[in-house]
């Protein structure tokens, strides 16, 4: 297995405000404006665009939302735990990784609207993600722990874990 630093000096990526690091490998040249599809986009979107993503042991993707489904997809290292508190605060953990016995998956959806972040145990984790409609940074929200603690202070633990103070 390759070491972290391999990937994200040969995939040109760089650090992502949500921790880790990223590299842009596509937009849909394709759009489609916001008012023809339920959503509260302003302007028009790129139908897809998707990226590497990389996380290494002791970084975490801290907790955001975006408008959009994005769905992962694991390529190399470790597994990466995707917590998600859902728009009806159930909390779910689901672990992306290529192990069907220990319930590893190699491809994990995030709804729309759900706030995530992700986190390696130990190690990196090499994922991509598609993102559906495209990924504008308008549409990121990146939380606060506090504003999270007061709406899910029954998530204390793990809001903890993937928010910054």
């Amino acid at each position: 297995m390759k070491k972290a630093d391999y990937w994200i000096k040969n995939l040109d990526m760089v650090s992502h405000p949500e921790g880790g690091y990223y590299h842009v490998t596509y937009a849909s040249p394709h759009r489609i404006e916001a008012d023809a599809i339920n959503s509260d986009f302003k302007g028009s979107r790129a139908l897809a665009s998707s990226i590497y993503f990389l996380i290494e042991e002791g970084n975490v993707s801290n907790f955001h939302r975006l408008k959009s489904d994005e769905i992962w997809y694991f390529h190399e290292g470790e597994p990466l735990t995707i917590a998600m508190i859902h728009k009806d605060g159930t909390y779910e953990s689901v672990r992306l990784g290529l192990d069907i016995e220990e319930d590893e998956r190699p491809q994990i959806i995030v709804p729309a609207g759900t706030i995530f972040g992700s986190y390696p145990e130990k190690g990196y984790a090499l994922v991509s993600c598609m993102v559906s409609y495209a990924f504008e940074f308008e549409d990121f929200e990146l939380f606060r722990r506090q504003d999270l603690l007061d709406q899910y202070p029954q998530h204390e633990d793990i809001i903890k874990r993937l928010t910054r103070g």
